[in-house]
This record gives C-alpha cells, sequence and structure tokens, in this order.
C-alpha cells in the first residue's frame, strides 16, 4: 500500500467520506475523479458539444404569443395554433438533442397528456456515447422537473467517468465492463439525489412536506464505449440492441407488476395489457429504498442500432424483434436524428396515450478485443 492509498476522500457534493481511490461517492454518487498516478484508472473523454439546456419560455411573436411547433403560426388564447390547429407547445413539451451525427433524440408530449414528463440527456464523441432517459411518474406532481434533473445528473456522472483505457490488453472487455457498471450504478445514485435535491426545493417553494407526495421517475441509461455497449435501469423505460443481422435484444428488465407476471408465466401480451402492467417495483425518488441501477452488457459483433426509450413507445411495440423492424423501417438513411423523430410521430400516430422519448446511436464496431 503506498502512502496515496490510505487516504480518504471526501465528496465535494455531500461532504461524505469515501473508500481510497475511490471513483464516486457511495451516498450521492457524485465523480470524485481519477488519481492521476494510476495508470489502470480510465481517462475523460473531452466532448466536441456541449449539454443541450432547456429553454423554457417557448418563442415568441407578435404581442408575445407563443408560436407553432408545427407550422410556425401562432398560438391562439384557447391554446391551439389559430393556422393549423395543433396544441401549443413549449419547448419541455418537445425537445431533440444531437450530440453528434450517430446519436440523436427526440422528447415529446404525446397526445394525451398535458405536460411532457419524459427527460433525455444525451452526450457523445467520436467513439462514446451516454444515453440517459428518465419517465416521470404521472401520479406523483412535478415529475416532469424530477426526470429533468434526473436525467442531466446521471449523465454528467457517465461523462466525467470516460471511455476505458487500452483494449489490447487481456482482461480489457471484462475490466471496461465492470467499469462501466460501477459508473453507471454511480450515475443512477446521482440521478436518484437529483431528484431527491428537486424535491427538497419544490417542498421549500410551496411550504410543503417532501414527504407529501414526492416527484418521481423511472431511469434507463446505456453507455456506447466503442465495440462495448452496457445498460442500466430502475422501471419500465428500456434499452434495445437491434442488430443489422441477427436477433434483437431487449437489455433492460423491466421493474414492473406486469415484468413479475411474466416471470410468473403470464403470456407477454396478456400482462402487458392488463389494468396493473405500468404499476413499476423501482424507480427513483425520495421515498424510493433502493437507487442502483441493474445492469447488463453487450459486445455487439456487427453494425445496429442502439435504443433508449420510454413506455411512450414500447407501448406499442413491446416486442424486441418487432421493434427491430420498427426501427429499420424508419432507418434507412442511417441517420439517427431521422429516425428517432419518425418513431416519435409513429407512436403518436398510434394514439400518443403517454409521454414519447426515442434516443438512437448507430452502432458499426471496428474494434476486435480480448476478453
Amino acid at each position: 500500500m503506498t502512502a496515496d492509498d490510505s487516504v480518504l476522500v471526501r465528496c465535494p457534493s455531500c461532504g461524505e467520506s469515501a473508500a481510497p481511490r475511490a471513483r464516486f461517492c457511495e451516498n450521492c454518487g457524485t465523480a470524485l475523479g481519477p488519481v492521476a498516478d494510476d495508470p489502470s484508472l480510465p481517462s475523460e473523454v473531452t466532448l466536441d458539444v456541449a449539454p443541450t439546456v432547456l429553454d423554457l419560455d417557448p418563442p415568441t411573436g407578435e404581442a408575445g404569443r407563443r408560436r407553432c411547433a408545427a407550422c410556425g403560426g401562432l398560438i391562439a388564447d384557447d391554446g391551439y395554433c389559430a393556422d393549423c390547429g395543433t396544441p401549443g407547445q413549449s419547448e419541455r413539451d418537445h425537445f431533440e438533442e444531437r450530440p453528434a451525427a450517430w446519436v440523436a433524440g427526440v422528447c415529446d408530449r404525446g397526445i394525451r397528456h398535458a405536460r411532457n414528463e419524459d427527460a433525455m440527456a444525451l452526450a457523445a464523441s467520436s467513439t462514446f456515447a451516454a444515453l440517459v432517459v428518465c419517465d416521470g411518474v404521472s401520479s406523483a406532481p412535478d415529475s416532469d422537473v424530477a426526470s429533468l434533473a434526473a436525467s442531466r445528473a446521471a449523465r454528467d456522472v457517465l461523462v466525467a467517468y470516460g471511455p476505458e483505457g487500452s483494449s489490447s490488453v487481456a482482461g480489457a472487455t471484462s475490466r471496461r465492463i465492470a467499469g462501466w457498471t460501477d459508473a453507471m450504478v454511480a450515475a443512477s445514485r446521482a440521478a436518484g439525489q437529483a431528484v431527491r435535491g428537486a424535491a427538497e426545493q419544490l417542498a421549500a417553494t410551496k411550504g410543503t412536506n417532501v414527504a407529501d407526495d414526492p416527484p418521481s421517475c423511472t431511469f434507463v441509461a446505456a453507455v456506447v464505449d466503442r465495440d462495448l455497449i452496457v445498460a442500466g435501469w430502475l422501471g419500465d423505460s428500456r434499452v434495445y440492441w437491434l442488430p443489422d443481422a441477427g436477433p434483437a435484444e431487449q437489455l433492460s428488465v423491466d421493474d414492473s407488476w406486469a415484468q413479475e407476471m411474466i416471470a410468473a408465466g403470464v403470456p407477454r401480451a396478456q400482462a402487458e395489457t392488463s389494468p396493473q402492467a405500468h404499476a413499476i417495483t423501482r424507480w427513483l425518488g425520495p421515498d424510493a429504498a433502493d437507487t442502483d441501477a441493474r445492469c447488463a452488457a453487450t459486445v455487439p459483433s456487427g453494425p445496429g442500432w442502439l435504443l433508449v426509450c420510454s413506455d411512450g413507445l414500447w407501448n406499442y411495440c413491446s416486442d424486441a424483434h418487432e421493434m427491430g423492424e420498427l426501427v429499420r423501417r424508419f432507418a434507412g438513411c442511417g441517420e439517427p436524428h431521422a429516425a428517432a423523430a419518425a418513431l416519435v410521430r409513429w407512436a403518436n400516430a398510434q394514439g400518443g396515450r403517454d409521454n414519447i422519448t426515442a434516443a438512437l446511436a448507430r452502432i458499426a464496431p471496428t474494434v476486435t478485443e480480448q476478453r
């Protein structure tokens, strides 16, 4: 043991003491940063694109009226576009992120809901991407605030971790999986801390108790590190790996009543259409007992699409094989933004009964590693 190995690290966010050489705070998930002289620790990635910051004040036209997101016309006093009749939207109702040519996402209010409680936060460089989607629980107030705070906090932790070290040595893939799994758990903890912080601020503003009906959300994220994909989740938002050739795969496993019924032998179609199908068994929020993401990893052998989405999309296309067919239907050009936008439009055409988020990354692995 070196002298540095005995030094405790104190979290700059919450003040909790961490173990020597810890990368993340065990209490709140804040990234503590690598020790500079340890060559086994990963280096950080530099992103070319700054994270998206939503302007929650919608664009306005004559006399301060909002502009229609569909046609650019003016929103009338009744909340609908005077030209095309489309309901008026704020930027929180519909927003898009394109951090790299091969990564993009679209987040939309849908048709039936009064507000968009989904949120996403994306980041990417040439060989790294982090895609985070959080779905606010509709039965809890202010869950749109919770989901946005959680998605951004998780993304920032994953970006701070950065790609793992050299892939040319034996055991590199297994080490990278272990490292990214730790980072994903830390990201989910940070997301949970962000939700708790948002709940406390809202309670202080309203003069209420934070324990009274607190905001909450689901969490799902995926990291791409060259030819490695690591997914993490709490709740029923999903990650799919959809290869161009070979079977499609749902990497995440829902934390829901429906999934428990499926595990007990109830047919998927019956379980997912039951009245309690979307009752979740794990979530992020002040009342959540467990904020550690469960994780899964895969090393694609060929090109394909990584999809991270909320149930507003997969409600209409749950099966992995069918989802793969749907994505390929809209992704012929190979452009993720156009494909994500098409998926959102398709879900709205099916009824749009929930908020919809679709984040895509086009994966074309070129690195062959020793495991």
